[in-house]
């Protein structure tokens, strides 16, 4: 059994760990099975630079790797977006080294998790998808552009709370993704792990004739690279159709 564990903030969307549990089961690429352990750390949901600092200060992540110890993960993620982008490129490298340090794991967080998989499909070129206030959404693209990624276009859907993010309809998540491509692009980044989206991305990049990156998506992808256990996963889009190796 490898065990991940996500820091998850407050309660949004964190049934898609338990559904991504589910569809990679039966999976394996090596033997033994593979647990997503989730545990929530508390703060205000609101998408604004002060609030996303103290959500993701040293001390309340660590606070949630004391929640997983119980777990014993192999790798621990911080499973949010804003709370770690909006740090800037050395501020959450310093978040996610600080964090592997008091869990005692590799550690990262979905915003490298998202510079990590575009270049895993050798993605250079993105269209932003987000749903944050547009200053929120800016922060993401000078990360992106930071980690080697060039934003091609960005649109921000202005929703302040994690809360009216996490109750988005799926057709409300497709049209926002599908309705914000650009010709350029080479894939739509989805960035906020309030949304729910796992069991849209199939439906999205159908729709765009290309890859579809989410932030719930990314983030098991993440855990799953660092501990070796990356599987094929048909329904989780173009970012589990491929191996490290080339297969497919």
């Amino acid at each position: 059994m490898t065990t991940i564990g996500f820091i998850y903030p407050d309660h949004a969307a964190e049934d898609d760990y338990p559904l991504a549990e589910q569809l990679l089961g039966g999976m394996a690429v090596d033997e033994g099975d593979i647990r997503l352990a989730v545990e929530h750390i508390y703060g205000t949901d609101k998408h604004a630079v002060a609030e996303l600092l103290d959500l993701g200060s040293e001390a309340r992540l660590a606070d949630g790797a004391a929640l997983l110890a119980k777990h014993e993960p192999a790798a621990v993620i911080w499973a949010c977006t804003s709370g770690s982008f909006v740090y800037g490129w050395e501020g959450a490298r310093d978040q996610a080294d600080r964090l592997a340090a008091v869990a005692g794991v590799p550690a990262s967080s979905t915003s490298f998790a998202f510079v990590h998989a575009a270049r895993a499909l050798d993605v250079k070129r993105v269209a932003v998808a987000a749903s944050y206030p547009d200053d929120i959404a800016r922060l993401f693209v000078e990360f992106l552009r930071a980690g080697g990624i060039e934003v091609v276009s960005m649109a921000s859907a202005d929703i302040v709370t994690a809360a009216e993010v996490g109750a988005m309809s799926p057709e409300a998540v497709v049209e926002l993704a599908v309705s914000h491509d650009h010709p350029d692009a080479q894939a739509v980044l989805v960035p906020d792990t309030a949304m729910r989206t796992l069991g849209e991305i199939n439906a999205v990049e159908a729709a765009l004739g290309k890859p579809v990156l989410t932030a719930n998506q990314v983030t098991v992808w993440e855990g799953l690279r660092l501990t070796g256990r990356q599987r094929l996963v048909r329904s989780l889009g173009a970012l589990f159709r491929h191996l490290p190796d080339g297969s497919a």
